[in-house]
């Protein structure tokens, strides 16, 4: 298989646009701050990609740490965001990011591991695509052997609770096998954030949710 591409389609973490439904909770700094924590945790997890592309939208100058993205992106190619629904947008965002296989995830799980992400290339080795489950029934990662592929996604909704059965039968109507990577939990909500700082207590995301939960102690 040829070097393969870690595609990270991310939303820069501006307070009061970022996490909206965490923000409700604990507050649009807060939010915003645990977003860009969790946005660092990724992209530290696909440092040792063979290439890093960053599918980046809003204003990154407002962003909460904002320093601190600006050096980690620094190694990465970052490409605008281009496209009208969400749908669109990945699918531009992978052939942007080609040629070559393409593993595509977001900012919302922040217990990605290197491991785990060269596991899901992995599969590419035997599955035109691997797709894996995120808890509240959408997914978390989407790679492709051929980033072509992602054309599939063109009217999939993205913010259900079968959005996965939805995408696997869109790949697979495109006549491609599909094998499923292991489940993971996305951080949307309060009870989400506690889980997934609990699972992975060394990373940014959960300090930054300790400290949250001290201040409301």
């Amino acid at each position: 298989m040829n070097p393969w591409t870690l595609l990270v389609v991310a939303k820069a973490p501006v307070a009061g646009l970022a996490k909206t439904r965490l923000a409700a909770e604990v507050g649009d700094r807060c939010a915003a701050d645990l977003a860009a924590a969790a946005l660092l945790d990724t992209l530290e997890a696909g440092a040792s990609a063979p290439r890093l592309v960053v599918a980046l939208t809003g204003d990154l100058d407002r962003a909460e740490r904002r320093d601190d993205l600006e050096t980690a992106l620094g190694t990465a190619t970052v490409v605008a965001q281009r496209g009208d629904g969400f749908d669109e947008r990945l699918a531009a965002a992978h052939t942007d990011a080609g040629p070559g296989p393409v593993v595509q995830v977001g900012m919302d799980t922040p217990q990605v591991t290197a491991d785990l992400l060269a596991e899901v290339a992995a599969g590419l080795e035997t599955h035109h695509a691997v797709l894996g489950p995120a808890d509240d029934g959408g997914w978390w990662v989407l790679a492709l052997r051929d980033p072509a592929d992602a054309e599939a996604l063109a009217g999939v909704p993205m913010s259900t609770d079968h959005t996965f059965d939805d995408t696997v039968e869109a790949l697979r109507t495109r006549g491609l096998d599909v094998a499923t990577a292991a489940a993971l939990t996305d951080v949307d909500t309060v009870a989400d954030a506690g889980v997934v700082a609990g699972r992975a207590p060394a990373t940014r995301f959960a300090r930054a949710w300790r400290r949250v939960q001290e201040e409301v102690a």
